[in-house]
């Protein structure tokens, strides 16, 4: 089983990223930060006769990246009570792709994927996260993807998540699932 990590934040060592690291510590995956990529908005173009068109940015590199993997970590800060923009765009973009005569099987590998979310913010995240996650579950649904659960942590400056025991708990245990 091999693991890649989508991390969705813009700020370097956010609070999303410090829990995630917590749950992969010891784990060969392959990170990716979408921060270090452009990604450019879907243009959709769903019902025109000449379809989505090549966006000439990073995104088929990200896609290319995260295939041959059997599981999917996304991490996000939650902003707005929600993923983040860039995580969105991200996943935006698979309109696209399936479409793509480039991807012609990208549901069904997608399909055989395993994901976690791991996503912090403030203002009460383990209740006012949860439409957040249920959108990811409903992402996951649609791509035939299993959901193998989420974490969701309290921080907002820089450090505070390692502060919310419950979350690094909750990492440290999808460490081992993980690691099995």
């Amino acid at each position: 089983m091999t693991i890649a990590v989508i991390y969705g934040g813009t700020r370097q060592n956010g609070n999303h990223e410090l829990l995630t690291e917590r749950a992969v510590q010891g784990i060969v995956t392959e990170e990716i930060y979408l921060r270090d990529h452009t990604i450019l908005p879907i243009e959709d173009m769903r019902h025109s006769p000449e379809g989505f068109q090549d966006r000439s940015d990073d995104y088929n590199t990200i896609i290319d990246r995260i295939l041959p993997h059997d599981i999917l970590v996304f991490s996000t800060p939650i902003y707005w009570y929600s993923m983040s923009g860039t995580m969105k765009n991200f996943i935006d973009r698979w309109s696209q792709t399936l479409r793509d005569a480039k991807y012609p099987d990208f549901k069904n590998k997608m399909a055989s994927k395993k994901a976690f979310v791991i996503a912090v913010g403030g203002d009460d995240p383990a209740m006012k996260g949860l439409p957040m996650i249920q959108q990811f579950k409903y992402i996951f649904d649609f791509m035939g993807i299993e959901f193998g659960g989420y974490i969701l942590g309290e921080g907002n400056k820089p450090g505070d998540v390692l502060q919310d025991q419950e979350a690094l708990f909750a990492a440290s245990q999808l460490n081992l699932k993980l690691k099995d």
